[in-house]
């Protein structure tokens, strides 16, 4: 199965030239790391950059220049810097091509919960739920289950929602999968997973097809 950095490499696949893409906090931030050769894509923060670049190295570390997670980042040439008027103006027209989420659980009918575990004290949902309302592809990176091993693939979310049938596509440590038509259909495993161990971890409805492919990096 993946780590997280696998997760994002994966995820980086789904890049395309020319794009302009959202990076939500936690795993999604590992995609800036990958971005295949070839390429020219511009990472979007919602708390104002535009032209993120990897993570920085010890000596590039700038403690004033911050990713919406409050991770340390890098700026690529040609950055650009804003408030978050404008920011979420790029997010609500609609102007970003793709919006990578991590979740705590989604459902099979494409909800997604990723802000608010009952009993923890939270700030709010923040910026995602522009994200969630206005994104138009929607691909959410997170681990198959959780520390208990229960899935977080789920015939319905039991966590406060952040968006409802908004998720297109969920990269995990075991697979990819689309939703669609109420379901999870597979379409790749992570290499040495077999079907059975994805079965075995997804609590949804899950649509497996003849042949499913392994991941290729």
């Amino acid at each position: 199965m993946l780590d997280k950095n696998g997760i994002a490499r994966r995820i980086a696949q789904e890049l395309r030239d020319g794009w302009y893409v959202n990076l939500g906090i936690g795993i999604p931030t590992l995609v800036a790391n990958h971005i295949p050769q070839g390429i020219s894509v511009e990472f979007q923060s919602e708390n104002g950059i535009l032209g993120m670049g990897p993570f920085p190295t010890e000596a590039e570390v700038d403690a004033d220049l911050i990713n919406a997670g409050k991770q340390t980042i890098t700026a690529l040439p040609g950055a650009v810097y804003f408030d978050s008027a404008t920011s979420f103006a790029m997010i609500r027209g609609q102007h970003v091509q793709l919006t990578v989420l991590g979740a705590m659980e989604v459902s099979q009918g494409g909800d997604i919960a990723n802000w608010k575990i009952p009993g923890r004290m939270v700030k709010g949902m923040g910026g995602a739920m522009d994200l969630v309302a206005s994104a138009e592809n929607i691909v959410v990176a997170m681990m198959h289950t959780n520390k208990r091993g229960d899935s977080k693939l789920l015939p319905a979310c039991s966590l406060p929602l952040t968006g409802v049938a908004c998720v297109k596509r969920v990269v995990t440590n075991l697979a990819v999968l689309d939703i669609r038509e109420g379901a999870f259909h597979l379409v790749e495993r992570a290499p040495g997973v077999s079907v059975e161990e994805i079965q075995a971890a997804t609590a949804g409805t899950l649509i497996v097809p003849a042949a499913v492919p392994e991941m290729q990096f």
